[in-house]
């Protein structure tokens, strides 16, 4: 296939796939999409998702269990699909969780009475919090939190002690501060976009996958693509976030794009990977080409091929 072919091939997909594709990669704008948009949430795997949601607006068996039919992962999934926004069970169901699922330090958490909340999870929930219209007050403490959690090198760790940042936590916290950003939350504006400019840099400084001592990949996994990614870092997760984020060229990324550009077989698309084992509320895709990775690698490397030649 060539990139009509391929296109083509993505225009066939599911109401999410059609509309991220002819959002992202035929520029159309944003009214002309709203029918599609909107479909999203009654047809495909939108609908699914919505039909998975229980009476008490949670999913599976609450805010994180089971992986992947948790509260955390549906919502997440569902803002990855661009659902729209004004879902009302899905505003309320991040309401729910800034009730009732709250540590003592301010961040969200599914164990009871905790004081302590995990660093990723709470750069997930601003993700799709933001997306779903959250309320001021859990952003303020998320915020507050996440400011004293960036390590020295700019990025973030879930795990205690540490003094190196995980890309895994560092991207997920970089998921959620855009996400503050692009719905216009201004709590602590600067000090957002200060640490977000910080975990972008520790990123590029690792080339997105590159260990700081060998030079190799730090995790063989980093280079193949999955969907969804669920909480776990790979070069395509990340360049789909660099590009999302409207970040500049950098010549760090070259590797990392290569390898994306690689990924795509003979016809041109990308095959859908492994699916990360756990329970789902259904398998999104079948067969080798994954329409997910296909249209994500396609936007990434259409997007740095132009500001390439910008540059």
């Amino acid at each position: 296939m060539n990139d009509f072919e391929v296109i083509s091939f993505l225009l066939e997909g599911d109401p999410s796939i059609q509309y991220q594709t002819r959002k992202y990669l035929l520029g159309e704008k944003e009214e002309e999409l709203l029918t599609l948009r909107d479909s999203i949430a009654t047809t495909g795997w939108g609908k699914r998702y919505l039909d998975a949601q229980n009476e008490d607006l949670s999913f599976g068996k609450g805010f994180y269990a089971h992986k992947w039919t948790s509260t955390h992962y549906s919502l997440l999934d569902l803002r990855y699909l661009e659902i729209p926004r004004e879902m009302e069970s899905l505003v309320l169901s991040v309401r729910d969780i800034t009730k009732n699922c709250r540590a003592g330090d301010g961040g969200v958490t599914g164990t009871k009475g905790s004081k302590r909340s995990d660093v990723c999870v709470n750069g997930m929930f601003l993700n799709y919090g933001a997306y779903f219209h959250m309320e001021e007050e859990p952003v303020r403490t998320i915020v507050d939190l996440l400011a004293e959690q960036v390590l020295p090198d700019g990025g973030f760790n879930c795990q205690d002690k540490s003094t190196h940042s995980s890309v895994h936590t560092t991207l997920s916290v970089l998921e959620g501060f855009l996400s503050l950003i692009r719905y216009g939350y201004s709590y602590r504006r600067d000090d957002v976009l200060k640490m977000k400019k910080a975990a972008e840099q520790f990123l590029l400084q690792h080339e997105l996958y590159k260990s700081s001592h060998t030079h190799e990949a730090i995790n063989e996994n980093f280079l193949h693509a999955t969907y969804p990614p669920r909480w776990k870092y790979d070069i395509l997760k990340a360049l789909w976030y660099f590009a999302d984020a409207d970040i500049p060229y950098d010549d760090r990324m070259d590797d990392a794009l290569t390898i994306v550009g690689n990924l795509r077989t003979k016809d041109g698309t990308v095959l859908k990977g492994k699916t990360i084992s756990g329970e789902l509320h259904f398998r999104m895709e079948e067969g080798k080409a994954g329409s997910w990775n296909t249209l994500r690698a396609m936007r990434v490397l259409q997007h740095y091929a132009r500001l390439k030649e910008e540059n």
